[in-house]
């Protein structure tokens, strides 16, 4: 048990996994029905699953690819504000880079993926943008 939970207003922490992916300098991006942002694929890491089981998970369902178990390599964890989310509310990100088999395309709850310039990063979500500015920014 978490006996931490209360002696903070409010610290309900998000455990994400989400893929980078890049072409070039832009970032495939995502955006779900009903969002006005721009998202990194990937999603919550469910309870008793890994990082990397989530974003092969969340890859497939996103996007209908399948990504290649010995490319998956851990970026880094990133944390922040989520974008939308109720006060408070911190998002912690594994990144992960992978290559991929299959044709990408918005499946489930995603509307629309762009591969977004670095002029253009202002259409992300800020941990998005956070992170792609700490990772490819020289």
């Amino acid at each position: 048990m978490n006996h931490q939970d209360g002696h903070t207003k409010s610290s309900k922490v998000i455990e994400t996994a989400n893929w980078i992916l890049r072409d070039g300098d832009k970032i495939l991006s995502v955006r779900s029905h009903g969002r006005d942002r721009f998202y990194l694929p990937g999603g919550k890491i469910d309870p008793g699953e890994t990082a990397r089981d989530a974003i092969m998970r969340e890859i497939t369902e996103e996007l209908g690819v399948t990504l290649i178990t010995d490319t998956i390599r851990e970026l880094g964890t990133f944390s922040g504000h989520g974008h939308n989310l109720p006060d408070g509310a911190i998002v912690r990100m594994t990144c992960f880079v992978a290559d991929y088999i299959g044709t990408l395309a918005p499946a489930r709850e995603i509307a629309e993926l762009r591969w977004l310039s670095p002029r253009e990063r202002d259409l992300m979500a800020p941990m998005g943008q956070k992170i792609t500015a700490a990772l490819f920014d020289i």
